[in-house]
C-alpha cells in the first residue's frame, strides 16, 4: 500500500495533464462565481485548484467510510468558505495553502497507518 500511494499521485498527475492547460478542477465556461472566475484567469490559481482537486480525490479514496464523509464534508465548507474571498485572488491563495495543508495532513495520517 506505501508504494500504491505515490503511485495514485502518479496517476493523477498524469492525467492532469493530459487536460487542457487552463482546466481548472470545473468547467470555465460555466463559471459564474467571482471566485471561479477569478481561479479561471489567472493560471496560479487555476494550479493550485488542480491540486487541490487531485489530493482531494485520492484522499477520498484512500481514507476508511467514516472519514471519507468528513473529508467532503469539509470540502464542501471549505468551497463556501473560498466563495467568501470572491475575486480577491491574495484571500484565493491563502485559502488554497489552507486547504491543500489540511488534505497533506489527511495523506500524512494515512501513511503513518502502514506499513503497507
Amino acid at each position: 500500500m506505501r508504494r500504491l500511494i505515490p503511485a495514485l499521485v502518479l496517476a493523477a498527475t498524469g492525467l492532469g495533464a493530459a487536460l487542457p492547460a487552463a482546466a481548472a478542477s470545473f468547467d470555465c465556461n460555466r463559471a459564474r462565481a467571482p471566485d471561479e472566475r477569478a481561479i479561471c484567469a489567472y493560471r496560479p490559481l487555476n494550479d493550485q485548484d488542480v491540486r487541490v482537486g487531485q489530493l482531494y480525490d485520492i484522499t477520498r479514496h484512500l481514507v476508511p467510510m467514516g472519514g471519507r464523509d468528513a473529508i467532503m464534508d469539509q470540502q464542501r465548507a471549505w468551497l463556501r468558505s473560498r466563495a467568501t474571498c470572491g475575486a480577491n485572488r491574495a484571500c484565493l491563495a491563502r485559502s488554497y495553502d489552507q486547504r491543500l495543508g489540511e488534505l497533506n495532513a489527511v495523506m500524512e495520517r494515512v501513511y503513518r497507518q502502514g506499513p503497507f
